[in-house]
């Protein structure tokens, strides 16, 4: 048996299946603790011991080496090995690994790739998706939320059947199943994000240094995006636990500075499984500890938390008018694949008047048009819709954020992606 993105933390599992007679070869990119598992061999870039230049993989990105180190011990055309660049670039863009030194490699060379796959299923999903552009976007709010779906709601054997499909016509179907997993998904979440909401504000535990809930009959598939979306908007570790009778199991999210696999493993006593690293974390625990665990846990984030962790955007350059042209913003793309660890540029742009306010997608998100002097930028704010009522048209601002191409009837045009927005101080 060979792992591919677990297994680092699985001691006695390993141990069970070494009585049962099965062979397991390891193969990982998680934290690892201080005892490995007595696997045939533990392949993990992040192991104690580890020489290989490059701890940052992603879990198929270890996968792929194998199957590379597999082509040189075979004497095997190392072409072999390169054909699945296409999927490991999507895995490795998925699972938001730093794209720096290899990463960055398998993404740039991947998404090549990609452009003229072989692989039918994955052409299937880039249509439905409705992606033209096959860049590290394309990937992250087109391929990768589809896949996950499924996974994520119990249909995991969906995604296998569409890369291994060789059939065009299941291929589509298969891929629009992707699509309807997607939906629910979307629902789901958004459904629990709606209770975590009002549990945090009813109880006052955003004024808490972390976010610790749990709950009977929420989707332990979709919780942890949920928590990311609650770290997101009060800026505070989280964890979100469902309970599923005796048994619960959790997600959790963090923010710079702050460690949450030291965090969750400072309450290890109480939990059957852990795994994950500095910004995510997965686990399992017995439901009567759960308020013992949250516990411990809040004692360590009010140790560890300090009053410099605030959300902070990194700004890239302060530009004007007379620095932007459809050109230059295209210009941009020389830097990609963006990812974790080479994020978009972002820009500031400073004293801007606001010619039009609308929301869209029944006022979820924000559209502005402004002006700067005989220069029109589009602005669009997404998640930003409540800023609405808050501006007025006429109102000078300076506005954060990426710049982009919107093309719209062969027409490009410059756009501004808002990161924030805060009404112009004049000194």
């Amino acid at each position: 048996m060979i792992t591919v993105d677990c297994g680092i933390t699985a001691i006695e599992e390993v141990e069970f299946a070494k009585q049962l007679g099965v062979d397991v070869i390891i193969t990982d990119h998680h934290e690892t603790l201080d005892e490995l598992p007595k696997a045939i061999a533990v392949v993990d870039c992040k192991r104690k011991d580890s020489k290989y230049p490059f701890s940052q993989l992603a879990g198929c990105g270890v996968a792929f080496k194998i199957t590379q180190a597999l082509c040189i011990k075979l004497n095997l055309n190392e072409n072999e090995a390169l054909k699945y660049l296409d999927i490991t670039c999507v895995g490795t863009i998925s699972d938001i690994v730093p794209l720096v030194s290899e990463n960055r490699v398998i993404a740039k060379l991947g998404l090549m790739l990609i452009k003229q796959t072989k692989n039918i299923g994955l052409k299937s999903i880039l249509e439905v998706a409705g992606y033209k552009k096959i860049d590290s976007n394309a990937i992250s709010f087109g391929v990768s939320p589809r896949i996950n779906a499924c996974g994520r709601m119990g249909h995991q054997e969906k995604a296998l059947e569409l890369f291994l499909s060789n059939d065009p016509i299941e291929a589509r179907k298969l891929a629009m199943e992707l699509e309807e997993f997607n939906t629910l998904r979307q629902e789901t979440e958004k459904n629990i994000y709606k209770e975590a909401i009002q549990l945090i504000e009813s109880k006052g535990i955003d004024k808490q240094p972390c976010i610790v809930l749990g709950k009977a009959g929420w989707h332990h598939g979709v919780i942890g995006i949920v928590s990311s979306k609650v770290t997101e908007k009060y800026y505070k570790p989280s964890i979100l636990v469902c309970f599923e009778g005796e048994e619960a199991r959790g997600s959790g999210r963090g923010i710079e500075g702050f460690d949450m696999h030291e965090g969750v493993m400072s309450a290890k006593e109480y939990l059957t499984a852990c795994g994950g690293h500095q910004m995510a974390i997965g686990l399992s625990l017995e439901t009567k500890n759960f308020d013992k665990f949250k516990d411990k846990f809040k004692e360590y984030a009010k140790a560890h938390i300090t009053e410099d962790m605030v959300p902070v955007i990194q700004i890239d350059e302060v530009v004007s008018g007379k620095d932007l042209s459809v050109e230059s913003v295209k210009e941009l793309s020389i830097l990609e694949p963006f990812g974790e660890a080479n994020l978009k540029p972002v820009i500031m742009y400073k004293s801007l008047k606001i010619d039009s306010i609308r929301t869209l997608t029944e006022g979820k998100h924000l559209k502005l048009t402004l002006v700067d002097e005989n220069i029109i930028i589009d602005c669009i704010g997404f998640n930003m819709g409540e800023l609405a009522d808050k501006l007025l048209i006429g109102d000078k601002v300076d506005v954060v954020g990426n710049l982009e191409i919107n093309s719209y009837n062969n027409l490009d045009k410059i756009q501004i992606n808002l990161k924030d927005i805060r009404k112009s101080v004049n000194i």
